[in-house]
């Protein structure tokens, strides 16, 4: 499949993503268990946010250079295009984590260690995903109907579902780990597995924080179902959908304690999110029969996010007047 990305670029990329993640851990507080505040977590969000957008910056740069004015202008709109749905997905996913946190009573301080893994997790299995999926292009072209028609009813299911809140205790994926994983009753600090002492038998146990840990996993692969298939309605380069993936994902630890601060402020958002959906499906469903240019589709998803942004402040704002 044609794309923009050479050896070097690619090495580059994986150098950037690289030195990010250490920066991510070393700016969140490091190993050290403690609370990340609402003023840190919008700093780094916001630092992450112009990285992405430098990134953005030097390719057109580049591909300006190079390959002429107009492939920059649709490679460069394509990459923003594509982080911007990612980041706002990721939003929902960043919900479902808070519901995780609060069910296994996890607090705030003991947080970190989990999300590092989620974040490193969620992007080895985005990178497998995009490139599973630009292989299914490559030899099914209509494979691409599939995902618009999915997107389509995902964004209507998400859309009928909000304001629902799961039933954990229900969950098929809590309840078969507590029925085959050997587990403690009460979390150990930062710790995944201890070993304790079962009528005079050593047993090694898992803790409440590893149990969260699959699930976070698990929630990670699920919003990557939605959001990869969203992307490719935008662009096939599989340069393009990696690097503005991985970019998206980068800042999520940080904009999880954001997002962890604000969450009742954010009610309306999953309409906003299922419009999205429901575009980029339609759009992938008429791609032979209307040719929605790059910027109008960034117009619009940026439009719909918005809308729903401003949507969710007036009424957390109606609730606190009375």
């Amino acid at each position: 499949m044609e794309t923009v990305g050479h050896g070097w670029m690619w090495a580059a990329f994986a150098v950037i993503v690289l030195f990010m993640l250490a920066m991510d851990l070393l700016a969140l507080g490091g190993a050290r268990a403690r609370r990340v505040s609402t003023g840190e977590a919008a700093a780094w969000s916001l630092v992450w946010v112009l990285v992405s957008l430098g990134f953005a910056a030097a390719l057109w740069w580049y591909l300006d250079a190079t390959l002429g004015r107009d492939l920059a202008n649709e490679k460069a709109l394509d990459f923003v295009t594509g982080y911007l749905i990612e980041k706002s997905l990721a939003i929902d996913n960043v919900f479902v984590w808070l519901m995780l946190f609060a069910y296994f009573g996890i607090p705030l301080e003991l947080q970190k260690r989990v999300l590092v893994f989620g974040v490193i997790g969620a992007i080895a299995m985005r990178t497998l995903m995009i490139f599973a999926g630009v292989w299914l292009i490559e030899r099914l072209d209509w494979i691409l109907y599939v995902f618009g028609a999915f997107l389509l009813v995902t964004g209507i299911k998400m859309a009928w579902s909000a304001g629902e809140k799961p039933d954990l205790d229900r969950n098929p994926a809590i309840r078969w780990l507590r029925g085959h994983i050997r587990t403690t009753e009460r979390l150990q600090g930062e710790r995944f597995f201890v070993v304790t002492d079962d009528a005079g038998r050593l047993v090694r146990r898992a803790t409440p924080l590893f149990l969260v840990l699959v699930l976070v996993e698990l929630s990670d692969a699920v919003f990557a179902v939605d959001s990869i298939p969203a992307i490719f309605a935008i662009t096939t380069d599989p340069f393009i959908v990696l690097t503005s993936n991985v970019f998206a994902i980068l800042g999520l630890r940080a904009m999880y304690f954001l997002v962890a601060n604000l969450a009742d402020r954010f009610s309306k958002l999953h309409y906003g999110l299922a419009a999205v959906l429901a575009f980029v499906g339609f759009k992938m469903l008429l791609a032979d029969l209307v040719h929605i240019p790059g910027w109008i589709s960034l117009g619009i998803i940026a439009a719909v996010i918005g809308v729903s942004l401003v949507w969710s402040l007036f009424s957390a704002r109606r609730r606190e007047g009375g």
